[in-house]
């Protein structure tokens, strides 16, 4: 689909629409047709959850979460049914309680632990509920059959698209490349930067398990981890140019996809001229509005623009010498960094660009640049001190057809990736990016409780409201509580949303019709509704699953006209859920927030302090941790600002603090790439302190926010002091959440 007036929008996948209509409709072709509707309606319930957990990410991790779906809700299903079958009046709620305590205490350790502690609950909630004729071993193994039918059906395509995910993966960080260098100079560029950080940490998990195998050269994944191991790089080097903050021209823009084309595989490189892809040599052109608060410096490769080292504000190390202790390397997601292009006669001045966080109460230093020394002929300037084989570009590597030679390290690094034609491998790539979890054991278990309440007390209504068959009660409450999913109080209005349309659709239909095989079809297309609503929106995805769940408990023979009593029954399970939520854990978010920025912040000073001369695996490593922890802290922000009451939690704090800490990530690399001499000085420091010029790691160590452990205190030589904020800047409100040492 073509985008409108600047406007994405998401293709439909017709694939996995096509699969969800199959994965339901043919079990219960296949039950109506032999007679054994039973065994056929429970593998409809168990396609019916793995169609909401069939996704789009590579097969490898799909079929792991769809098998480990399948057992939980197998295991939670037995349990279940044995529950029932006892006839004690205390085995049902005790079982409900036992899966959600369970459940509960495993969801909070990563996103399959997650599916997998749900679907327990929900297949003891089924068991527990639906009565099912028969020996007690066949519901479960009816479940894993219409499991293992999605489970096909969804990895059948790896055998003629072997690695497209990861190809797609590949390519969308080029593309997101391209579309920064194009917003660089204008207002967008800093959600630029941010997108170009999600479509790396996508292939990062895309390529996953590759990056650590060993490949025969020559083969497609040998191709594609080339092309990972040379987006890394480009990242870092498109990050110092957004962050430069200049209008880049259009030979500088193109070479991102110019290099996808020549990476990837045929298929990959056909892609890269897409049509949300600026084509090699018709890059769209970014709008020259300037940043607010900052004056727009010189095109690059134009003359005037200011010196690397001049804009630290110090003299150019000789040829050779290493960089200053402390400094990092650089990230290969989107940034700012301060521009560094050779100046040509007068010296220019350099304003740090605008939200450069500096000390409180000094405006921000304008220093004046000094011309660097004049190249060697017929070679590309280098920064001093950067010796070629640190990563820096080597000299002469500029493409023919540049008609300027490049006038700053980032250029001079973006010119290298284009020259090359050989491959560009980190000795020590980054193996996978690092798991973060939720809170800890004692979340764990105040999450576990509370959902085991509101399963106890969901329970007792329904038996009080609808008597054995009360099961949606209990089902409602699985599905909305899960915070780790999303903010809880918007999931729980999409769930009665998507409900209420859902009802008010097959209502519609039994209207009309109650012919078996019309039935089926309408299963068919609401599982393909379905299947979209999981790529798409929580409350399509409900709207799918409810009118399916009416058909399939209408062929088990509950007959009973619940339409009305299934939408009261999904507004209060989420009532239950938000009252228990808000009552009694309201910060969650608000906690869940600070410790992720906590441990974003502890990432980013990892990768400050990694000495210079350290091998280029291990800094491009401690910079995709730095870059995707700071990006999971923003979307945890995100989620605690869309929860109601958040008491005792400054969440604009938290915001500022990691946006101030991606703007100093980008400095250290653009650093790196100037070879050690920091582009701009994030704000003066005392003259006497240790955070004077003479320390170790001092100028050259941009600030991050400080730590609550210990302000204002002297660090250990060789890393930079901690900042000493003001009460009301935003690195001091955020001190009393994000303990985290220097």
């Amino acid at each position: 689909m073509q985008a409108t007036r600047g406007v994405r929008l998401t293709p439909v996948p017709l694939a996995a629409a096509a699969r969800g209509a199959v994965a339901l409709a043919v079990p219960l072709l296949i039950g109506v047709l032999t007679g054994a509707v039973v065994p056929a309606v429970l593998a409809g319930i168990g396609a019916l959850w793995g169609v909401g957990q069939d996704g789009s990410d590579p097969y490898r991790l799909r079929l792991r979460r769809l098998v480990r779906m399948g057992l939980a809700a197998a295991c939670g299903l037995l349990a279940g049914g044995l529950a029932l079958r006892s006839g004690h009046p205390v085995a049902v709620p005790g079982c409900l309680v036992a899966a959600a305590l369970l459940g509960g205490a495993v969801s909070l350790r990563g996103p399959l632990a997650s599916v997998a502690g749900m679907h327990l609950l929900l297949g003891a909630t089924v068991g527990a509920g639906v009565p099912v004729p028969g020996p007690w071993w066949q519901p479960p193994l009816a479940l894993l059959a219409g499991v293992a039918l999605v489970t096909a059906l969804s990895a059948t395509p790896w055998l003629w698209r072997r690695h497209a995910i990861e190809r797609d993966a590949v390519l969308a960080v080029y593309r997101a490349a391209a579309e920064a260098l194009s917003a660089a100079g204008s207002a967008g560029a800093e959600a630029a930067r941010r997108r170009l950080t999600a479509a790396l940490d996508h292939a990062h998990r895309a390529m996953g398990r590759h990056l650590s195998r060993r490949v025969r050269s020559g083969t497609e994944l040998s191709a594609l981890r080339d092309a990972f191991d040379t987006a890394l790089r480009l990242g870092e080097v498109t990050s110092a140019l957004v962050w430069e903050g200049r209008v880049l021209p259009a030979h500088v823009r193109d070479v991102p996809l110019t290099l996808a084309a020549r990476l990837l595989p045929a298929a990959g490189a056909a892609a890269a001229a897409g049509p949300n892809a600026p084509t090699a040599g018709t890059s769209s052109k970014a709008t020259a509005r300037p940043v607010p608060g900052r004056t727009a410096p010189p095109a690059a490769g134009t003359a005037g623009a200011p010196d690397p080292a001049a804009a630290a504000g110090t003299a150019p190390p000789p040829a050779g010498t290493p960089a200053a202790p402390g400094t990092a390397a650089s990230d290969g997601d989107p940034a700012e960094a301060p521009a560094t292009p050779h100046s040509v006669s007068t010296p220019q001045t350099v304003t740090p660009p605008a939200g450069t966080p500096t000390a409180p109460g000094v405006a921000p230093a304008e220093t004046p640049a000094t011309p660097d020394p004049a190249p060697a002929a017929g070679a590309a300037p280098r920064p001093a001190g950067a010796p070629a084989a640190s990563g820096a570009p080597a000299p002469g590597a500029v493409p023919a057809e540049w008609p300027a030679a490049p006038d700053s390290p980032a250029l001079r690094a973006l010119a290298e990736l284009a020259g090359r034609s050989g491959r560009v491998r980190p000795d020590e790539a980054a193996v996978r990016l690092p798991a973060l979890p939720w809170h800890g054991r004692a979340a764990q278990v105040r999450y576990a409780v509370l959902l085991a309440a509101c399963v106890l007390v969901a329970q007792l209504c329904a038996g009080l409201l609808h008597g054995p068959r009360g099961y949606w009660l209990p089902m409602t409450v699985a599905f909305v509580y899960k915070p780790d999913f999303g903010p809880v109080l918007r999931r729980a209005l999409h769930r009665c949303a998507g409900t209420l349309v859902g009802v008010a659709a097959i209502g519609a239909v039994t209207l009309l019709t109650t012919d078996a095989y019309v039935l089926i079809g309408a299963v068919a297309a609401f599982g393909a509704v379905m299947a979209v609503g999981v790529r798409h929106h929580y409350a399509l995805a409900t709207t799918g699953l409810t009118a399916v769940v009416f058909v399939l408990v209408d062929m088990l023979g509950d007959h009973r006209a619940l339409y009305s009593a299934r939408i009261l029954d999904t507004a209060l399970a989420a009532a239950i859920v938000l009252v228990a939520h808000f009552a009694l854990w309201p910060a969650s978010a608000a906690e869940r927030a600070a410790a992720q920025t906590g441990a974003a912040l502890a990432a980013a000073r990892r990768y400050r302090d990694l000495p210079a001369d350290a091998a280029p695996g291990r800094r491009h490593a401690l910079r995709r941790t730095a870059y995707h922890r700071l990006a999971e802290a923003r979307r945890a922000v995100a989620h605690a600002d869309a929860e109601p009451g958040r008491p005792g939690r400054d969440l604009a704090a938290l915001e500022a603090a990691v946006t101030a800490t991606e703007r100093l990530c980008d400095a250290v690399s653009a650093r790196n790439l100037g070879g050690g001499a920091a582009p701009a000085s994030p704000g003066p420091q005392p003259a006497d302190g240790p955070d004077s010029p003479a320390s170790p790691g001092s100028s050259n160590s941009p600030a991050f926010p400080a730590s609550p452990a210990s302000p204002g205190t002297p660090t250990s030589p060789g890393a930079p002091g901690p900042a000493h904020p003001g009460p009301g800047s935003p690195a001091a409100r955020c001190d009393g959440f994000c303990p985290v040492g220097g």
